[in-house]
């Protein structure tokens, strides 16, 4: 099984896809000729050919709107806006339009389109290509929200995202393209190739949307994550020495609710991580959850450990990225009985 990056995996996913079918295509700012910024869709223009890989203007809105006519003709967009931070101009259309669609025809029409976007901190991109928006789509009925934070789960997670009928937006954790991270940034940075979650089939494979998986089991603490987050929470365990359950939720809606609420209710406790700013962070919705579900087995308060409410800080990298320090403390008060 060949070892794969996450940038990889996500073209195996697209080409093995459009292989497949013929009404699956991509298009977006600069993935056709270059190959996207990060080159995910390198190749697939020459192998597919210009009517199914194409560039587009630099217009979000236009963009998803487009892929939203595409889908309701029967074809399958996956369009890619080049950061999650220029995704604002579209909001509109993936709200008002791809998310209603099949309830505003009364199921006559859907829109089976993906949308992928890198997202996330870690890179010293500033605030205009650091941010991370899911909260925002995590709060709209019709969208599904994907977070990967492997390239084995990329893969599969983005072919269930194409062939879902509805409206499916993938967040791709940049800082994890070309490697994990786990928040101690004054480490060498280290590749996939040596990670067991690098190992990535060729062919068509399935990661089912809203199924979280258990990446570390324990008995203290529940720890739930996405994204780079995973990766620092299992740093954080093992910094403060804490027997912590870290879940990988995956896909955030729909949200694997049974496996969270069956890992706090063993626990007694838990911490959310995000990139996110606090208020109103996906984060909040999770506290909410397990305290309903929960409320009788919780033997502390729920913690989260997030970004601050500030636009994401050049200068101060380190500071707002929620790093295996920050997530170790908060396991530790936790442990103690303290938010």
């Amino acid at each position: 099984m060949p070892a794969m990056n996450m940038i990889q995996a996500l073209n195996s996913a697209m080409d093995t896809m459009m292989s497949r079918d013929p009404d699956v295509l991509v298009f977006g700012e600069d993935v056709g000729y270059f190959g996207g910024v990060f080159r995910a869709t390198e190749g697939l223009q020459k192998k597919h050919g210009l009517t199914r890989c194409f560039d587009a203007p630099i217009a979000e809105g236009g963009i998803v709107a487009t892929a939203i006519g595409m889908g309701a003709y029967g074809l399958r967009p996956v369009i890619e806006i080049q950061f999650a931070d220029y995704i604002y101009p579209a909001y509109d259309q993936i709200v008002s339009e791809a998310a209603r669609l099949r309830y505003r025809s009364a199921g006559d029409f859907t829109a089976p389109i993906t949308l992928r976007t890198p997202y996330g901190g870690g890179i010293f991109g500033g605030q205009t290509h650091s941010q991370s928006p899911e909260a925002l789509f995590t709060h709209v009925a019709g969208i599904k929200t994907v977070i990967p934070s492997n390239p084995y789960d990329a893969k599969g997670l983005l072919i269930a995202a194409i062939e879902d009928d509805d409206p499916v937006i993938m967040f791709e954790p940049k800082r994890l393209y070309n490697g994990p991270f786990d928040g101690w940034h004054e480490n060498p940075v280290s590749p996939w190739a040596r990670h067991p979650d690098s190992e990535v089939p060729d062919g068509h494979y399935v990661v089912p949307l809203g199924k979280a998986k258990v990446v570390r089991e324990g008995a203290d603490l529940t720890v739930l994550a996405w994204g780079t987050m995973v990766h620092v929470a299992l740093a954080a365990a093992e910094h403060a020495q804490v027997d912590a359950e870290v879940i990988d939720l995956r896909t955030l809606v729909p949200v694997d609710i049974e496996t969270i609420v069956a890992s706090v209710n063993k626990t007694g406790r838990c911490v959310i991580v995000h990139e996110a700013t606090r208020t109103s962070g996906f984060g909040a919705e999770l506290s909410a959850m397990v305290q309903e579900e929960c409320f009788y087995k919780l033997e502390a308060p729920i913690a989260r450990v997030t970004g601050w409410d500030t636009p994401y800080p050049h200068a101060f990298e380190w500071e707002y990225f929620p790093g295996p320090k920050r997530v170790a403390e908060a396991m530790q008060r936790t442990m103690n009985g303290k938010g």
